[in-house]
Formats: structure tokens, sequence, C-alpha cells
């Protein structure tokens, strides 16, 4: 099993900036790419951004693209996601992904619990 934790949300103003963080521990022989979604009241869940780990090739929603920077740490197994110019619209739960390789050759999905981020105007 992969456990996903997820550090950094709260109550921001609008304008404001956070960082998101979520740790990978567990049965992990390699992790292909980690990511955040969101999912506010009443929509589908959503990418936010995603990284490979591998070469650090980033993909970003249109929506906060130019305003947010995703991150890994191959060592710690960790991503982070700074995001800037926060809008209400970005008030949602938000959800670590990873996409993980494990002993000896099986390959899953894991979410993280989430973390609610909401945007104040």
């Amino acid at each position: 099993q992969v456990q996903l934790v997820e550090f950094g949300g709260g109550l921001v103003q609008a304008g404001g900036s956070l960082r998101l963080s979520c740790a990978a521990s567990g049965s992990i022989r390699s992790i292909n790419a980690m990511g955040w979604y969101r999912q506010a009241p009443g929509k589908q869940r959503e990418l936010v951004a995603d990284i490979i780990v591998s070469d650090g090739r980033t993909n970003y929603a249109d929506s906060v693209k130019g305003r947010s920077t995703i991150s890994r740490d191959d060592a710690k197994n960790t991503v982070a996601l700074q995001m800037n110019s926060l809008k209400p619209e970005d008030t949602a739960v938000y959800y670590c992904k990873a996409d993980v390789f494990q002993w000896p050759m099986t390959r899953k999905i894991y979410w993280g619990q989430g973390t609610q981020v909401t945007i104040s105007a």
C-alpha cells in the first residue's frame, strides 16, 4: 500500500498565495508521475497540474497556467504546488495523485484524502 499525505490547504484572501505539498510513502518501487486535482462543489474533479518524475515535464490546466508551479523532490517522493494570484474560483478540495510502480511489476494510481482550499473575495 501507498499513502499520500497532503499539507497546506486553508483559507486565503483573493490575490494571495499558498503552497500545497504531498508526500508519498509505503510500498513504492518508483513513481511515474504525481499531480494535483481539485473538485469544487457540484463539479467534477479536474486536473490542476501534474509532473512526470523522470524528466520533470509538467502539465497545467489553462485556468492556473502562469500563476502556478508544480515541482517534485524525487528523493523524498514529494510534490508541491505553488499557487499565486488566487481567485475565489480556485476554491475546492485539492487532491494529490500518484502513479506508482510497486514490487514486483504492479502499477497503480493512488489518491490523497484531499485538503480544502478556500479563497475569500
